[in-house]
């Protein structure tokens, strides 16, 4: 197994950008440029690694290689983005690798991109990339090719020697297991599985029961072999449970108008272990949204505005409309899960605002925006 930490830093250490490796202070996969760009460099790194992995590292500066992070992000349908844009797609993965001098919530991105052996190409129109187009790397720039387009295998050596390094053993998994459960989450309840004598889950969280279900908040869960942040939350509730051979989580999320609160089950994540010292994991979104009155969302629709309107004029917001800033960004949701598809764009206006005017409900249009996306990508 790999340890995706040791990853990182060999690829940071010993190389700069090149035909199998890319970095990124980060990468704005829910704009449309930022997607084509992300897009292109996937489908350039596949063609000059056909027989091995090549990497784009998130979260690092340019100019020095200093690591500074980037927000959790929730990768679970990415694979069905580039199966919708390119021809011939990659296997494609977004982990995320907590580093212990990062702030709580931040971590690494890490990209692993495996080509299957055949051309890669955008398959339509994004931005101002072409659909039929050809990328490939040279150096450190993703270029197209319109013609001797041939698959040449110039990696593999390299890249199997930084992955060997980078091969986990027991001191980094206990190691691990110690830092988790009795630094980084001393004031949560966690524990800890061990599936087929050589995989570690440790998972840290505020526990409470309802109807006899128990559910965790503030939930941190980690595959410590190979140092992979599954999931992180300050918001949503999960259940947990798990046998011999799997881990099981089920994601909750709250929504609701003014007081009628209610929990919806949005994903189940299934991680299976294998004895050949492999593993799957499988998701499935089991989200239904809830449906309201159209009547009665105009009307929130039009006063969320209002209240957007205000913060971008930074004009004082009265007691009632600061209690409605709390819920600003769930009733964008509700209004964009019934058909206001320019809730969407309400939400990443307002989450450029809050962060600097109102911080406290940062997190709350973070959220939004990660549910609007699993479900767009479903």
């Amino acid at each position: 197994m790999i340890n995706k930490r040791l990853l990182v830093k060999n690829l940071l250490a010993h190389n700069d950008e090149n035909s199998f490796y890319d970095k990124k202070r980060y990468i704005a996969i829910g704009e449309r440029e930022g997607k084509a760009k992300f897009l292109k460099h996937v489908c350039a790194l596949a063609n000059s690694n056909p027989r091995n992995n090549s990497f784009v590292v998130v979260g690092v500066e340019d100019e020095d290689n200093k690591i500074v992070g980037v927000d959790f992000f929730d990768d679970s349908k990415i694979q069905n983005l580039v199966n919708a844009y390119l021809d011939n797609p990659p296997l494609i993965s977004y982990e995320n690798i907590p580093f212990p001098h990062l702030p709580e919530g931040k971590v690494v991105g890490l990209v692993t991109i495996t080509s299957n052996g055949k051309v890669c190409a955008l398959r339509r129109n994004i931005w101002k990339y072409y659909g039929g187009t050809v990328y490939f790397r040279e150096g450190s720039i993703s270029l197209p090719k319109a013609d001797g387009i041939e698959l040449k295998d110039i990696n593999s050596k390299v890249v199997a020697t930084i992955e060997q390094h980078a091969r986990n053993n027991i001191e980094l998994t206990l190691d691990g297991v110690i830092d988790f459960m009795n630094n980084r989450h001393k004031d949560l309840e966690s524990d800890y599985k061990v599936f087929k004598e050589q995989f570690v889950v440790c998972w840290a969280g505020k526990k409470k029961t309802v109807k006899g279900e128990t559910y965790y908040y503030r939930v941190d869960i980690e595959l410590i072999n190979e140092q992979v942040k599954l999931f992180y939350s300050n918001l949503d509730e999960v259940t947990i449970s798990y046998d011999d051979h799997s881990f099981k989580t089920i994601e909750f999320v709250q929504l609701g108008l003014g007081k009628k609160q209610k929990y919806y089950p949005l994903e189940e994540v299934v991680i299976n272990f294998k004895d050949n010292g492999k593993y799957q994991i499988q998701s499935e979104l089991v989200f239904s949204p809830p449906e309201y009155d159209k009547k009665t969302l105009h009307h929130i629709f039009n006063a969320n505005n209002s209240l957007l309107f205000k913060i971008e004029k930074n004009i004082a917001l009265n007691p009632s409309e600061k209690e409605d800033l709390n819920h600003l960004s769930d009733t964008y949701l509700i209004s964009y899960l019934n058909g206001f598809e320019e809730a969407k764009t309400k939400l990443e206006k307002g989450r450029k605002l809050v962060k600097e005017n109102f911080p406290e409900v940062y997190d709350s249009f973070k959220e939004a925006l990660r549910i609007i996306r699993k479900v767009k990508y479903n």
